[in-house]
């Protein structure tokens, strides 16, 4: 990569903010500083500068493949579209979220896996692509085809995360059968049809479950591929987790649960839109209130893009956490916990991820993106 020079920037460093500069060359920081640069370079006019986002969750690529019920947009297209708003909102670094495991009724894209999979593969190789994407497979464990899914998938492309989920609805992240019942709607069915469906997946979920969780546990170990849990509730889910070798629990939905996990070593991630609105939009545990209690490592956009960097630059307000702490959670903390250790901060040496950004009313607007100090946005 051509050389670049940033100067009169405002760093967000590992450990301190300051008025400085940063050199690139081949595509890595080579050196940073404080003040005036020794020569000039692209200005940023006192901007900040943090590293490139790292989203370890994002199922946002769904909203693009399918815009409406029962509406299939082309794959490549969709891929495209949805690279540029993750580049655009400042991530860098994405774990596409793809479902692995297919309903009976029909719900959900598990059947989709390998074409979204592929379109993925097709933009990557075409070079149309600006954000490096990685693939992380959503486990749907109670689905009777998941570990199927799974192992035709790892045979044909790599996978750097699975998340082992458990959606049947009356525990975890829907312990309230009404708010599972406003979920389902998105849809397309009827409240007769999600009742239906609903009935079935309690009566069958249990069972499946137990009989592939530890079939992908075992394939994720063997593998070397980090584990991610997911709405761990009771104490006894995180004893599971634990005991399974996970990394990453997601979206814990009690404050018993992220504490456990902390005890246990397992690294908490909640998703951002949580903070922005104040609090889960099922009604567990809301994202500022671990924040407070020093219980979260990670935060994730989830469904909305923007809300990745929007949340990091609330966390100081939020909960007091100082503003390099609070970058970590979306750069640094989740590089680490998926052994990515080539990025996620400034620092020399590192690959030139960058993202300037601008605070305008309240609200932090991504100027523009480098990845490996090439511009993408």
């Amino acid at each position: 990569m051509t050389d670049m020079l940033i100067e009169n920037a405002t760093l967000v460093l590992p450990d301190r903010v300051q008025h400085g500069w940063i050199a690139v060359t081949d595509g890595r920081i080579a050196e940073i500083g404080e003040g005036r640069a020794p020569e000039r370079g692209l200005d940023l006019a006192g901007d900040t500068l943090i590293p490139g986002l790292v989203e370890l969750h994002t199922d946002h690529l769904e909203s693009h493949y399918v815009p409406r019920p029962k509406v299939r947009w082309h794959p490549l297209a969709a891929v495209i579209a949805y690279d540029a708003q993750i580049a655009a909102s400042g991530i860098t670094t994405v774990f596409d979220s793809l479902r692995a495991g297919s309903e009976p009724d029909e719900s959900g894209l598990g059947r989709d896996l390998m074409r979204l999979a592929e379109a993925i593969e097709e933009g990557r190789e075409a070079g149309l692509l600006r954000v490096d994407h990685r693939a992380h497979l959503r486990c749907e464990l109670p689905c009777p085809d998941v570990v199927e899914s799974v192992t035709a998938f790892a045979a044909r492309l790599p996978v750097g995360l699975i998340s082992l989920m458990d959606h049947t609805p009356g525990q975890r992240q829907f312990r309230d059968i009404e708010k599972y019942y406003i979920y389902a709607r998105r849809s397309g069915r009827t409240l007769e049809e999600i009742q239906a469906a609903t009935a079935a997946k309690i009566r069958d979920g249990h069972a499946r479950n137990a009989a592939n969780r530890p079939a992908i546990v075992a394939m994720a170990r063997a593998a070397g591929i980090a584990l991610a849990s997911h709405d761990d509730t009771t104490l006894d889910d995180v004893a599971q987790s634990r005991d399974e070798g996970v990394a990453v629990a997601e979206f814990p939905t009690t404050i018993e649960a992220a504490q456990a996990c902390h005890a246990a070593g397992i690294t908490v991630m909640m998703g951002a839109p949580n903070l922005i609105r104040g609090g889960s939009h099922s009604g567990n545990v809301a994202a500022a209130t671990l924040a407070k209690a020093g219980l979260l490592d990670i935060l994730s956009s989830d469904y909305v893009p923007a809300s990745l960097l929007m949340a990091a630059f609330a966390l100081p307000e939020q909960a007091g956490i100082p503003l390099p702490q609070a970058i970590a959670t979306v750069t640094a903390n989740p590089a680490r916990a998926t052994g990515l250790d080539d990025r996620g901060a400034l620092a020399p040496g590192l690959r030139a991820d960058l993202v300037r950004v601008q605070v305008a009313a309240g609200i932090p607007v991504v100027r523009r993106v480098w990845r490996g100090g090439a511009q993408v946005a």
